[in-house]
């Protein structure tokens, strides 16, 4: 078959790009395309043969490559607007030689339609055409197809190097007004390799991610660091506006099969992509991605008609009421709004979706803490403390929706650097964000031991989690002693009603693991993890003694909760060197006695003529 000549069909549109800036004129606006589809060819002969030009508005989103038009000499000539600030323009955004125009990325388009952002000439990256006409548009159709088909004139660097991608993901010949060839190597991101801090955050996330889920995840290393943990799930799709090499190995380990998606089951569906020349050689002519205009991908309406769509960004600080600044460092713009917002809205209002907001709990190398009691001044609102919902940092995940100022903060407290903890308590207080009797930890030497988070499985196959109690565990802990039976509530208490009121509850939530002990058993709940069993022990220190105390709630009894919590918390104990457990056991508790009974320990029981008192050694003897 004879090799298609496209060059000879469409000899008469083809032209030098010197030549094809003639078409922009004084005044102009002019869209450069985006990401690593940068027409570079095309941004380099704009600069070069500028003789004619003044005023041009030069707007695009994120671009990756060398921005020349953003120089100080060319002031007087190009006036820059970017949608998204990346490294190439930062400095000159900071000296003051462009604007920066905040807006979600799904309505970018509607601005170019309405006119509202004049686009007079379109600079874009194209496959040659094919034997249809038909040019790609490659890994990037974002705003930039928009930006195309409301432009007076299209000019496209037509590249073969440039990626063929699939959906609706292509622009006619016809609709361009010239074609410069210009073969160029795509402009590829490094891969970035995540740090320890990193890859904690990466666990905590996909903790969060179910099997069947759809996910928004785009590019960094905090998406590099939850991949690896992503491994072990089953039939994830995906539909986000950008991905990166992440996605190669879960999709060849088998964990993204998108078998389970709402819309365009079966299909990766994107709107621009930017990564190695491998995820560039893997995605093009591949039928199993997608990619599709940004009024599609990010619209928050197609986004929530996904079940369990889980939507992953990444903030730059918050503070303790939960807003979310992601654009700014105070007065100085950073990158953008982009698509969280559309993304974190669309993503709350699926079925089962998560709303996610990611980011090590520090920055400047520890120096500083993300959370914060306000936002530093000038620092701008992206996500508001309504659309919050999930946070994320290395020390955990909190859940803010929904919740009220004080539990937010106790939350967001909770996954703040141990550092950082006491004088966020304070801050909070003075606020009245809290309660002025709010124990506060020496969180600096107090260490979560997270070497005791366990999962297990019941007798009757349920999987639940077991980790140390936490600060946090306050409101749901009440809960569930308000929810006990009274009979529990006798056996556990000896008395018939008790009053679980918040200075009570916060000392059995405020411990310092090493003297007092005490392990959950949680659940996923509407509103976060809900506490079903819990079992403590309090040290004295003098004698190695501590007294043990167990309850379950009453749906969960009879599961073996009971005996899995006791033998694992002798193992913590005698880890630690405690010598005897003791406990105080009433008649009728006929389980609880039968668990002492049978764990393997020599027991002593004395009665009292109202309860027995259990002490065992808990180094074994020989029975």
């Amino acid at each position: 078959m004879q090799e298609f000549d496209w060059r000879r069909r469409y000899q008469n549109k083809i032209g030098t790009a010197a030549a094809a800036m003639k078409l922009v004129k004084a005044g102009n606006g002019v869209f450069i395309g985006t990401g690593c589809a940068q027409p570079q060819h095309l941004v380099d002969a704009l600069v070069e043969h500028s003789s004619h030009i003044y005023d041009a508005h030069i707007v695009h989103l994120l671009t990756m490559g060398t921005a020349p038009y953003a120089d100080e000499k060319f002031r007087e000539k190009f006036k820059m607007n970017s949608f998204f600030i990346a490294d190439n323009v930062r400095d000159a955004m900071q000296k003051g030689i462009g604007d920066y125009t905040p807006i979600f990325l799904s309505e970018i388009p509607h601005e170019f339609e309405t006119g509202r952002i004049p686009i007079d000439v379109a600079l874009i990256s194209v496959t040659p055409p094919d034997v249809n006409g038909l040019c790609s548009l490659g890994v990037s159709v974002d705003i930039v197809k928009s930006a195309a088909a409301n432009a007076k004139y299209v000019i496209a660097q037509v590249n073969s190097r440039m990626p063929r991608t699939f959906g609706d993901s292509f622009i006619h010949v016809n609709a361009i007004d010239v074609l410069v060839p210009c073969n160029a190597e795509m402009i590829e991101i490094p891969i970035p390799e995540p740090d320890e801090t990193l890859r904690r955050i990466g666990q905590n996330i996909a903790r969060l991610v179910d099997d069947g889920s759809t996910i928004e995840c785009g590019i960094g290393r905090i998406p590099q660091a939850l991949a690896e943990f992503l491994k072990d799930k089953k039939d994830l799709g995906v539909h986000t506006e950008m991905f990166s090499d992440w996605i190669i190995d879960l999709i060849e380990c088998g964990a993204i099969t998108c078998a389970k998606k709402t819309l365009n089951r079966g299909k990766v569906v994107a709107s621009f992509c930017m990564g190695s020349k491998k995820l560039y050689e893997y995605v093009d002519n591949n039928p199993f991605f997608e990619f599709y205009p940004t009024e599609y991908v990010n619209d928050p309406v197609i986004i929530s008609q996904h079940e369990k769509m889980v939507g992953i960004n990444v903030g730059l600080q918050i503070d303790l009421t939960g807003q979310v600044c992601a654009d700014s460092l105070g007065y100085k713009f950073y990158s953008g709004i982009g698509g969280q917002v559309d993304f974190i809205r669309g993503s709350a209002r699926s079925r089962g979706g998560k709303a996610i907001i990611a980011m090590p709990s520090t920055a400047k190398k520890g120096k500083v803490s993300r959370i914060v009691p306000n936002l530093t001044e000038g620092a701008g609102v992206v996500t508001t403390r309504g659309d919050v919902h999930y946070v994320v940092t290395e020390y955990g995940a909190a859940y803010l929706h929904g919740k009220s100022i004080r539990e937010r903060v106790l939350d967001l407290i909770g996954i703040a650097h141990p550092r950082f903890r006491k004088e966020l308590t304070q801050a909070a207080k003075a606020r009245n964000f809290i309660y002025q009797d709010q124990i506060e930890l020496a969180w600096d030497q107090v260490r979560y031991p997270e070497e005791l988070e366990h999962y297990a499985t019941l007798r009757d196959g349920t999987e639940i989690f077991f980790r140390p109690i936490k600060p946090t565990d306050e409101p749901p802990l009440a809960e569930m002693l308000y929810s006990l039976s009274e009979e529990s509530v006798r056996t556990r208490y000896m008395a018939r009603t008790m009053a679980f009121p918040h200075r009570d509850i916060q000392h059995l939530t405020n411990i310092d693991y090493k003297n007092d002990v005490a392990i959950v058993g949680v659940v996923p709940g509407v509103s976060g993890e809900e506490v079903v069993a819990i079992a403590q022990y309090f040290l004295d220190p003098k004698t190695q003694a501590a007294e043990v105390a167990f309850l379950v709630q009453d749906e969960w009894q009879q599961k073996g909760m009971g005996t899995f919590l006791l033998d694992y918390l002798t193992k913590i104990a005698r880890q630690r060197g405690v010598k005897s457990f003791y406990a105080k056991v009433l008649p009728s508790n006929k389980a609880m006695l039968s668990i002492f009974h049978n764990s393997g320990y020599k027991v002593n029981t004395e009665f009292d003529g109202d309860a027995y008192t259990i002490n065992y050694q808990l180094a074994k003897e020989e029975q």
